[in-house]
């Protein structure tokens, strides 16, 4: 145990785990931001882009009821996407009160940046672990999030904003 003559000997906060996942996804959702900066998008977009990369001509309202957010939310959020010539939003051929979502050419370019910019970001994340102890990690976050309803697809700011 590490100690020097003006600090008492270090211990892990074992026992604040609340705090520790706290810090880390702190340190983790401000690395990611930096690193998706170069792609002009934010970390709210990256789950945005997934599900309409995902399923193609999502309407705004199912992507709404995916989020857990009210209708008008997604389309300032789509809006904005669009701005940044992300996504394209057209009628749908079949019901014409629905629009479809899909990406743009510069939304499958940046969603290919973005797997290779989480690979890495994993990878950092989690660069003392071995592979026993990452997936060791990965179950027990899993089990934490399905214990509390968390979606593991939808991050929890967006079903924060439905309220």
């Amino acid at each position: 145990m590490e100690t020097n003559a003006h600090q008492a000997p270090f211990r892990p906060p074992v026992d604040r785990v609340g705090f520790l996942l706290s810090q880390v996804g702190a340190y983790a959702s401000a690395r990611f931001a930096e690193r998706l900066a170069e792609l002009d998008v934010q970390p709210s977009d990256v789950g945005l882009l997934r599900m309409i990369a995902v399923e193609p001509g999502l309407s705004q309202q199912a992507l709404a009821g995916k989020l857990g957010v009210v209708p008008s939310r997604v389309v300032a959020l789509v809006d904005a996407l669009e701005r940044k010539e992300l996504v394209t939003r057209t009628r749908s051929t079949t019901d014409r009160r629905t629009h479809e979502l899909h990406l743009a050419d510069r939304g499958r370019d940046v969603m290919t940046q973005m797997r290779r910019i989480g690979r890495e970001h994993e990878n950092d994340l989690v660069a003392e672990l071995d592979e026993e102890e990452r997936q060791t990690l990965g179950r027990l976050l899993a089990r934490i999030a399905a214990a509390h309803d968390l979606d593991p697809e939808v991050h929890p700011g967006y079903r924060a904003s439905r309220r």
